[in-house]
């Protein structure tokens, strides 16, 4: 029986064994560390990371100096493929919201194994087009629906990518999603509790009552989830059936002997 690597991104798991192994000798498994950014705007895309747990949040710098989340991804994508539609520079920060594990891989290595793999390059054109639905629907909601929807829908989008029901959130982040000032999230995360929506916040972190969050969330999160799955679980991006499986790294305990004590995460960000 064929034997397949086991790897905990969606994106690279539903690709064939051979196309997978173009690129399993280039990566390196390194810690996302909560609030690290991993690319900055307007800074070279020098490394490509594909998340096997954690979040990580793509936010707009404003001339003003606020900024704003578009999008959020985890395990079902990657941070840097911009570079694949001949970005050079990055057009938004990336910054790791949820604290998680990360394959690593240099463009450059990355390139030249999307030139010789048509799974691969199906696979980047498929996160491409998911990405965009998500920044299409973030702004049309932000357009029609209230503060205390679109809070709930983040929260929920944040649960699917996190474990367990307290999601290590900072008021300055839930900031950050709604484009307000730390005043209004007081205020929204008030009426969530009365509702039971939220169970419980404190300074960094967040309870939520999943049932409830999704009765206060507007329609938008159903549909972009349904939306981007209908783009991701195509048949050429299933992920494949279970087998003997061989783990691309032999566990968690790996990150330290493989990642620098320095440098692995990228920069802090400003302000944070």
């Amino acid at each position: 029986m064929e034997q397949r690597t086991r790897v905990g991104n969606r994106l690279l798991a539903a690709l064939p064994p051979a196309d997978l192994d173009l690129l399993v000798r280039h990566f390196r498994l390194i810690e996302l560390e909560r609030d690290a950014v991993l690319v900055r705007s307007g800074d070279p895309i020098e490394r490509i990371h594909f998340p096997l747990s954690g979040l990580i949040a793509f936010i707009m710098d404003m001339p003003s100096g606020q900024t704003v989340a578009t999008a959020v991804v985890g395990n079902e994508a990657a941070v840097g493929l911009l570079t694949t539609l001949e970005f050079s520079r990055s057009p938004m920060t990336a910054v790791v919201r949820v604290a998680g594990l990360a394959l690593q891989i240099s463009p450059t290595r990355f390139h030249a194994a999307l030139g010789r793999s048509r799974a691969l390059n199906g696979a980047v054109q498929t996160l491409n087009r998911a990405l965009m639905a998500q920044f299409q629907h973030v702004a049309a909601c932000n357009a029609l629906h209230s503060v205390e929807a679109r809070l709930a829908r983040w929260l929920l989008q944040v649960h699917d990518r996190a474990d367990g029901d307290v999601l290590p959130l900072t008021q300055e982040t839930l900031a950050e999603f709604l484009g307000v000032r730390r005043t209004t999230v007081t205020q929204v995360i008030s009426k969530l509790r009365e509702s039971g929506a939220i169970r419980s916040n404190a300074r960094s972190s967040i309870e939520i009552d999943r049932p409830r969050l999704e009765a206060a969330a507007c329609e938008c999160y159903q549909l972009m989830r349904r939306r981007i799955d209908r783009i991701v679980l195509t048949e050429e991006m299933k992920p494949p059936p279970q087998g003997d499986e061989i783990p691309l790294f032999a566990n968690a305990g790996e990150v330290r002997r493989r990642t620098p004590t320095q440098g692995g995460t990228g920069q802090r960000p400003r302000g944070h």
